[in-house]
Formats: structure tokens, sequence, C-alpha cells
């Protein structure tokens, strides 16, 4: 029987088969999930921020730079291969409307590119993803199969 793993704001956790990895509230945030099909292991983080080189106190799980390094290594741990090792992310959206759209507002899609960015700096691919838009998302990560099934308000499901 499967275990959903609820992964909070600002946070990482690593599951394997047969769990399901979950996030809730994904606004601004970039929901990825990295994952080894094979080994059938995967990690899921709930990125709130870019670059912890901005606010360099809080915790690292809320940027792109540092969690997704500490979720590779504890992926490492439970036996990952990284020539085996897929992304996948959901999130990134302009969630408020602000006049003069200051470059610095447009958090959600600074985040797709600072997600985007670290994944590639790894060499893992990133296989597809759904950022963007003014809307919110609910993320669930398959897995056994590999699936990320997004879930928005208004904006029906989708499998990717």
């Amino acid at each position: 029987m499967s275990n959903i793993i609820i992964v909070g704001m600002a946070d990482y956790k690593v599951g394997k088969m047969p769990d399901k990895l979950m996030t809730v509230g994904l606004g601004s945030c970039i929901g990825v999930c990295i994952y080894d099909l094979q080994l059938q292991i995967a990690g899921m983080a709930h990125i709130m921020l870019p670059s912890s080189k901005e606010i360099t106190k809080g915790n690292p799980a809320k940027f792109a730079d540092t969690c997704i390094e500490m979720m590779l290594g504890d992926l490492y741990k439970l036996g990952a291969v990284k020539a085996r090792l897929k992304a996948k992310m959901a999130g990134g959206a302009q969630m408020f409307s602000f006049a003069g759209k200051a470059p610095f507002l447009k958090i959600g899609e600074r985040n797709a590119q600072a997600v985007g960015d670290e994944i590639k700096k790894t060499g893992i691919p990133m296989l597809a993803f759904d950022v963007g838009g003014t809307f919110g998302r609910t993320i669930h990560f398959d897995i056994k199969s590999g699936d990320l099934n997004i879930r928005t308000i208004n904006h029906g499901e989708k499998v990717i």
C-alpha cells in the first residue's frame, strides 16, 4: 500500500516505491522532482526562492541552489545513479499583479529559471515542466511511473 509523503513549503523529502510525494500550494514556488526510475526512488522539493546568496539566513531548503544539492545528496545515499536521474517541475506562477512589473517582483519566473539552471548544472535532464501562469498548483509524484500529476484551480488537471 502506498504512503503519501507530504512535502511542506521550504522543504524536501525523498521516498521509494510504493510511496508517492505530494506538495500543495505552489504559487510562485517551484515543486521539483528528481528520480531514478530503475531504483524507484525520488525526491520532491518545494522551493520558495531562487538563491541563498541574496538572503544568507534561513532554511537552506527554501532556496533553489541549496535545496537541490541537499536533496541529491539524500538520493545518492539511497543508491541513486546520476546517469539515470531525471527531473520534472511545476509552479512558478505570477500570483499578483504589480504596477511597473520590476524584475525582482517576478518571483515565480525567477524561481523557475533558478531551478532550471540548478538542474542543468547537475547534468540531469529536465524531462517536463509546467510553469508560469497566474494560478496555483498541487502536485503528486508517482515514484513507480515517474508521472507528475498537476492539479490547478479552474485550469484542470494534467500529467507530465
